[in-house]
């Protein structure tokens, strides 16, 4: 097994082959100023409309995995600056998060220091034996005490380890590990597979979502329902899909099924959202999720069904609690309701720009700063020790397109109310359009009640 994932996984280039139109990359839209007045937000501004620029289209592929393959040149650059001048300089001045904004792509790059974009493989795999000690460490010591004063304390503290892991696994799938491809597939498929995620499906799958951020049709985590899609469903799925906990407990589900209105599996190396030559990279993937899933039924036979529970099941769906929220709430939630996209007015930048950071107090250090998300999105070959500071230094250029998150306490709890919030007000958004908000479903809970 080892030298199959050793010869199939990640050696080659990511092909150039993409799934699904991305038609907003390469339109160029020639109505400089336009007025957009979003629905449900509470203020609008002027703003110019742009090309994103092509700053590395020399790059090595093979371990980026999760931006665009080419960016189109932004022309009359100096006009369009000049037309939205002081769009961030001007406290009193309205802001409308879906203008296209008066800087590029490579405007943020050059802010950010060149340091930050250097991997060292040996501290990626100091984190790897960091958490993978504390993850052993505490499955010893809750099996040494065994009670229920423990017991509750250790799936909260191991399911958040799990998600530590996942992260790990994360940073492999986009290269930012290491500069080998080698030892990120092989990192990549051991992390992964010890929390029962598919590595390459998802990779390839999480790659997509990278490429299409912000985009209706095209995204892949998270997307929002178009209203056709939204009213199609049964009143139970419906219903179930925004109230908690179950959108919480979606991830084992998604794997295998993907999101209402698409098809395909994360498991299939026929699903659509694979190319042909990727295949194999899936099989392999699959086939280690299986003996994972295996070696899980085994130990339960041997420790007994209930100490397994105890010990990995619970874990595992505070684990999976965790990675549903963190990527929910990372493209929802904001106090004022932000764009998404469809046809000629999604760029790979106006789509990345509707990510948000979030912080999680003192989870932000355990699981990695994977809420510095807005830089993570247009630069997902950054490493995570290095998102912080490229953050700082890329604020200046952002300006208002960039949403301080609220400070959190040592644990976030408040996030727990912007989630509620977000399930309450953001439902689908409508089948017309290029620049859309969400929409509300009043009768999702019932008949609206009348005074």
């Amino acid at each position: 097994m080892a030298s199959w994932v050793l010869s199939e996984c990640g050696l080659r280039p990511l092909p150039r082959v993409y799934h699904q139109s991305r038609t907003g990359l390469t339109s160029k839209t020639t109505n400089l100023l336009k007025i957009r007045q979003p629905p449900v937000s509470k203020s609008y501004n002027l703003g110019s409309s742009f090309k994103v620029s092509s700053w590395s289209r020399q790059r090595n592929w093979a371990l980026n995995v999760a931006i665009p393959v080419s960016v189109p040149v932004i022309e009359e650059e100096d006009k369009e600056r000049e037309s939205v001048k002081g769009v961030n300089e001007h406290e009193g001045e309205f802001f409308d998060p879906s203008a296209p904004p008066p800087f590029k792509l490579a405007d943020i790059r050059a802010a950010i220091p060149k340091h930050c974009w250097v991997k060292n493989p040996w501290r990626s795999m100091s984190y790897v034996v960091r958490d993978v000690a504390v993850v052993c460490g505490l499955a010893v010591v809750a099996a040494y005490f065994n009670n229920w004063v423990v017991w509750p304390l250790y799936w909260f503290a191991q399911g958040t380890m799990f998600w530590a892991l996942f992260v790990l696994g994360h940073d492999c799938g986009h290269g930012s590990f290491s500069n080998n491809p080698k030892l990120n597939s092989v990192v990549g498929h051991l992390l992964h597979s010890s929390i029962l995620v598919p590595y390459h499906g998802w990779r390839i799958s999480h790659r997509t979502h990278h490429q299409n951020h912000g985009h209706v049709e095209n995204d892949e985590s998270w997307q929002p329902l178009p209203e056709k899609i939204y009213k199609s469903l049964d009143n139970v799925t419906r219903t179930l899909r925004f109230t908690l906990p179950f959108p919480m407990l979606a991830y084992p589900v998604y794997l295998w099924s993907r999101s209402p209105g698409k098809k395909g599996s994360h498991f299939h190396p026929d699903s659509d959202l694979f190319a042909p030559n990727e295949r194999k990279d899936v099989i392999t993937s699959t086939a280690c999720w299986t003996a994972m899933a295996a070696l899980v039924a085994c130990l339960s036979f041997v420790m007994g069904p209930v100490q397994m529970l105890k010990l990995y099941g619970i874990p595992y769906w505070i684990f999976v609690m965790w990675l549903d929220l963190v990527t929910y709430l990372h493209h929802h939630g904001h106090d004022e309701k932000l764009p998404w996209y469809r046809g000629k007015e999604w760029s790979y930048l106006r789509g990345g720009l509707t990510t948000l950071d979030r912080d999680y107090g003192w989870i932000n250090n355990i699981h990695h700063d994977i809420g510095t998300h807005v830089i993570h999105h247009l630069f997902p070959q950054i490493p995570h020790y290095h998102l912080i500071e490229a953050t700082e230094a890329a604020k200046p250029v952002l300006g208002k397109y960039y949403r301080e998150p609220k400070k959190s306490g040592p644990l976030p709890f408040y996030l727990l109310g912007t989630l509620i919030r977000s399930m309450k007000q953001d439902h689908y958004v409508s089948d017309a359009g290029d620049v859309l908000y969400y929409q509300t479903d009043p009768k999702l809970y019932g008949p609206e009640k009348t005074e």
